[in-house]
């Protein structure tokens, strides 16, 4: 028999309302940054941490599984997916419709004063290792830094022992994959190779309705989720050109000539 942990583990993913990975981005016409106009679904790699967080109560003692997202008031619509798929409750922290989106700093310290006012102390943090929008990739370290806690980014496999007291994470590196141990509390970051989210079944999607989602703002967390940069234009990349074939290596290496490739 499996000996239990002093206490269940508490478990928080945070999850970003992103433009669907399926769509196709345009630059608005203002130049300001891309159209938002378009469909959009919770952060791919969110998913999979959600999913994540799931599979770890199956397999250990997990008490809840919260969320927590920071956005326009149809981020609850993000939470209501995460809670489809087996999370117990959410926390939105909701921005007006016109709000910047905030930046990594700001998310994570939200994110750190979220924590801080837990009743029940949250044991793991599981996120996505960027967000598909910005691709910054840097709000699972920054919140590590500001807690103070372990963490294993880039994760491809997470195991937590039967104590709830360490956690043993499989990370992808260049060319290979690093194996981390981590006392708990700690910040994990997703990679694609984790696992592969659930569809939410019908039953769940109807349940997810009647779930709790707790409503706070930026000020009740003691934040300023302002940006401190500033994006001055934003363009589409140049087209590609079509490229030309050559019947031989020396046609080649004078058509390099022409384009003024020479070797080093």
């Amino acid at each position: 028999m499996r000996p239990s942990p002093s206490r269940l583990l508490n478990i928080l993913v945070p999850v970003k309302r992103a433009v669907d990975y399926a769509v196709k981005i345009r630059v608005n016409p203002q130049q300001t940054g891309i159209d938002t106009n378009v469909k959009h679904s919770m952060n791919p790699f969110d998913e999979i941490a959600v999913e994540e967080a799931v599979r770890l109560r199956e397999r250990t003692d997990v008490s809840s599984i919260k969320l927590v997202t920071i956005g326009p008031p149809k981020s609850s619509e993000t939470l209501r997916t995460g809670l489809a798929m087996g999370a117990d409750a959410g926390i939105h922290v909701e921005l007006p419709e016109s709000a910047p989106a905030p930046e990594p700093l700001g998310v994570a310290k939200a994110l750190r004063a979220v924590i801080e006012r837990q009743k029940e102390p949250v044991d793991v943090v599981i996120l996505g290792k960027q967000a598909i929008d910005d691709d910054a990739g840097q709000t699972g370290q920054m919140l590590a830094g500001l807690l103070g806690w372990s963490q294993a980014t880039f994760a491809s496999k997470v195991e937590i022992d039967s104590a709830g007291k360490e956690a043993t994470v499989l990370r992808e590196i260049d060319g290979g994959s690093e194996e981390l141990k981590c006392k708990l509390p700690v910040i994990i970051t997703t990679d694609l190779r984790l696992n592969e989210p659930r569809y939410a079944s019908l039953p769940n999607i109807m349940k997810a309705k009647k779930k709790p989602i707790e409503k706070l703002t930026p000020s009740d967390l003691g934040v300023d989720l302002t940006p401190i940069l500033q994006t001055l234009k934003v363009t589409e990349p140049p087209k590609r050109v079509g490229g030309g074939k050559v019947e031989n290596v020396d046609e080649l290496i004078a058509k390099l000539k022409e384009a003024g490739i020479t070797a080093a």
